[in-house]
């Protein structure tokens, strides 16, 4: 099978609050599929009792901090937090930081993403057992006692001694969250004990079952928090307009950087419309655990209400592109991409669009589809994190419905194609622009697909075939598809290299009965466009082409030249991607709807912006925007606005 891009997946701890609808809570299909044998294997009651007393730990404590760290689900490393078993020891890489949320591939200072000590909890483990990390991460009984050792000595330094009471065990409960921020520390205490006090049992596939047998009278202590000195960075007001439920909720430091943007200079020029393949509360709890990914807002698919996670001028860890990240502000909705369509409401529209028309206002933010985006819309920093970048809202959300609530309606004059060398909107609308695609298991982390199904509805895309027919295979992303033996693409609903959006704007390359072709992806693509009825003219932008003879290099990121950074920060990598087709060829011409900007970075280490002398545009170049050097091309500016 050929290399599919990952979906987020949020950790098995955050995925127990209750989804909307009635929908069941679910564990991601990937913590099994790691590590398959594992995951099967009934988890032994007497594991959990055996760590437990060898570290003088209340049994109760121990299986009530597992079930809401794993829900008492062996996983290995998963997602971006990099933890481990029961009881999810962290062990965060730079890898995981170069081509995770973060998306700091070509960094210089990659160890700064994951130099926290709540990053790194399993090799803390390691020293106070003695164990090999190897056992810790995939021997169950290890991973157990390495937890019950950390509970242990936060217990025994913050205390001074163990206790049979769990309600002296508060503090270790709160300081195992490794979270540092009052409120969200206090809910993981509050739920441990929820927990502790109802009970739980698991019923594994076969062999004994789990149990916390019920402790009613088990309560926290909350005076007891006062010595770990935790945070209250609950204090910023929600960022949102009057007429909106927000409520302001700290994400995890380490899941993002605190700037101060756009003051410090460094611009906020986009929105990206995220989906969290889950619940609400699932993922405002998957933010507030360190080592994982972050957004500024999180919006419930119900009645729209929001949680402000990061302030704006703060960098939240949401895109896998770093650069994105310095400059954009993330919104999350409610949901799975694979049922898109019957997630994102009309409450998450207009909440939404107030949000974004907000935003826009006040940070200038341009409302167009290459500043107004999907994270399915945000390239790879590098040639190697193209394929894995994610799908999500995908083509279920309604682009063309959503732009017309900002104020900025793609579809408004006659639809039609002008002449090869023009540039065109994509307009397909989108409940009568009915398309099927093909959800397997691995594209629904909410179970309700079992097995690879075609699934037709409405959509705000069209496929790009490689000619003018409706047999003619899908256009070929070679990065995506790398199988020699593959012809086009494929109608999997995650496959993001083969559609276009409603928004997104192309330059006509040839016409053929009732097909447009379009410059897209290195190559000419066919879209279906009877009279024009899917496209509109497009004005008032500029069409990018290469200058001279040669090939136009594209980009991930627009850094500055290494020689443009002062003395004592080390410059970030900036190379072009030179993934198979990923340049604009001589002869081809695509689309940027703004003038280009400079390129930047950022330092947090000391809040430095360095602003680099060369200017990017930012350009359609398939599914996914590309930057593009300005004294690499020629831009022709179309009339028009």
């Amino acid at each position: 099978m050929h290399r599919r891009e990952r979906k987020r997946w949020l950790p098995a701890a955050a995925l127990s609050g209750t989804l909307a609808a009635g929908a069941l809570a679910f564990l991601p299909a990937i913590a099994q599929a790691q590590n398959d044998g594992e995951a099967q294997q009934p988890t032994a009651q007497a594991d959990f009792a055996a760590a437990a007393a060898e570290f003088e730990v209340p049994l109760p404590v121990l299986l009530g901090v597992a079930h809401e760290e794993s829900g008492w689900q062996q996983h290995t490393g998963y997602s971006n937090t990099g933890g481990w078993g029961l009881m999810n020891l962290t062990d965060v890489t730079s890898a995981m930081a170069a081509d995770g949320a973060a998306g700091a591939s070509g960094r210089s200072d990659l160890a700064s993403f994951t130099g926290r000590p709540e990053l790194h909890t399993l090799r803390a483990a390691a020293e106070l057992t003695g164990l090999p990390a190897e056992k810790l991460r995939n021997d169950r009984l290890d991973n157990l006692r390495g937890g019950a050792a950390l509970l242990a000595s936060y217990q025994k330094k913050l205390t001074g001694r163990t206790s049979d009471d769990p309600s002296e065990w508060t503090a270790a409960i709160a300081r195992y969250s490794r979270l540092s921020d009052k409120k969200a520390a206090t809910t993981y205490v509050d739920d441990v004990f929820a927990t502790l006090r109802s009970g739980a049992r698991q019923e594994p596939p076969a062999g004994t079952p789990v149990t916390l047998a019920a402790v009613p009278s088990a309560k926290p202590a909350p005076g007891q928090l006062r010595a770990l000195a935790l945070k209250d960075t609950a204090a910023p007001q929600a960022e949102c307009p009057e007429s909106m439920n927000c409520r302001f909720t700290a994400a995890a430091p380490s899941n993002g950087q605190v700037s101060d943007r756009p003051a410090n200079g460094m611009r906020i020029s986009q929105v990206i419309i995220h989906t969290t393949e889950g619940s609400y509360d699932g993922a405002v709890k998957a933010f507030r655990t360190p080592g994982g990914s972050s957004a500024h807002y999180v919006m419930r698919s119900s009645d729209g209400a929001v949680t402000q996670m990061v302030p704006d001028k703060d960098i939240a860890f949401g895109d896998g592109n770093y650069d994105s990240n310095l400059h954009s502000v993330q919104i999350e909705h409610e949901g799975f991409s694979a049922h898109g369509a019957d997630w994102y409401t009309t409450a998450a529209y207009r909440q939404t669009a107030e949000l974004v028309k907000y935003l826009a206002d006040r940070y200038d933010i341009p409302l167009d589809r290459q500043h107004i985006l999907g994270h399915d819309n945000v390239p790879g920093p590098s040639a190697g994190t193209l394929t894995g970048m994610h799908w999500d809202p995908a083509d279920g959300w309604d682009w063309t419905r959503f732009l017309r609530m900002l104020g900025a309606p793609v579809d408004n004059g006659r639809h039609g194609v002008g002449a090869v060398g023009s540039a065109v909107t994509i307009t397909p609308g989108f409940h009568r622009n009915r398309q099927t695609y093909t959800v397997c298991p691995a594209d629904d982390p909410s179970g309700t697909v079992t097995a690879c199904t075609p699934v037709t509805g409405p959509s705000s895309a069209l496929f790009v075939r490689t000619a003018p027919s409706s047999d003619a295979p899908l256009v070929l992303d070679p990065v995506v598809h790398p199988d020699p033996a593959a012809k086009g693409g494929t109608d999997r609903v995650s496959d993001w290299s083969v559609t276009v959006q409603a928004g997104q704007q192309f330059v006509v390359a040839d016409r053929r009965g009732s097909w447009t072709a379009i410059w897209y992806d290195g190559q000419k693509g066919w879209i279906h466009d009877p009279h024009g009825m899917n496209t509109t003219p497009a004005t008032g932008v500029r069409i990018i082409r290469a200058v001279g003879d040669g090939a136009a290099p594209v980009y991930g990121t627009a850094y500055p030249d290494a020689a443009e950074y002062p003395a004592g920060l080390s410059p970030s990598t900036q190379a072009p991607l030179t993934a198979k087709n990923y340049v604009i060829p001589a002869g081809q011409a695509y689309v940027a709807d703004q003038p280009p900007a400079a390129s930047a970075d950022f330092f947090p280490s000391g809040g430095q912006v360095v602003t680099g002398a060369k200017h990017y545009y930012t350009v359609q170049f398939n599914h996914r925007y590309v930057l593009v050097n300005a004294a690499d091309v020629t831009a022709t500016h179309t009339p028009g606005r």
